[in-house]
């Protein structure tokens, strides 16, 4: 039981580490103009009160959890959204937004089978 939950957990190490990143407005921000295209480190500094190694570090993180990638060309480091970076917190939540639908649209036809009749059907009923 003990290894099937550390099983369990070790599954979602990687969309932990992609929540805990995303969970800091910065980096949110931080992806949002990468997301518009690349940029140098410099160019995502600007907007922030922080400094650069502040910055670096913020970078750092989203490079380790897979959502951007950067390369250093000379002294300038450009980082670029990495494509496939969200695609296991994606699928996390599509495993289970999935289920999740089907009981909604089950619910939906529960409610429609029990549904009253209309004023219309039940004052042709009464006529007759």
């Amino acid at each position: 039981m003990v290894d099937e939950i550390l099983k369990h957990m070790l599954n979602y190490s990687e969309i932990d580490t992609i929540l805990r990143a995303l969970v800091e407005p910065t980096r949110r921000q931080i992806l949002e103009r990468l997301s518009r295209g690349p940029a140098t480190v410099s160019q995502l500094a600007e907007p922030f009160g922080m400094t650069f190694a502040a910055v670096l570090q913020h970078l750092q993180v989203l490079e380790a959890c897979g959502l951007i990638r950067s390369e250093k060309i000379g002294r300038v480091r450009t980082c670029r959204i990495e494509p496939g970076g969200l695609g296991p917190l994606a699928d996390w939540i599509a495993e289970r937004r999935i289920p999740a639908e089907r009981h909604l649209d089950r619910l939906g036809q529960i409610l429609a089978e029990a549904d009253p009749p209309k004023a219309q059907d039940q004052e042709k009923d009464e006529k007759q």
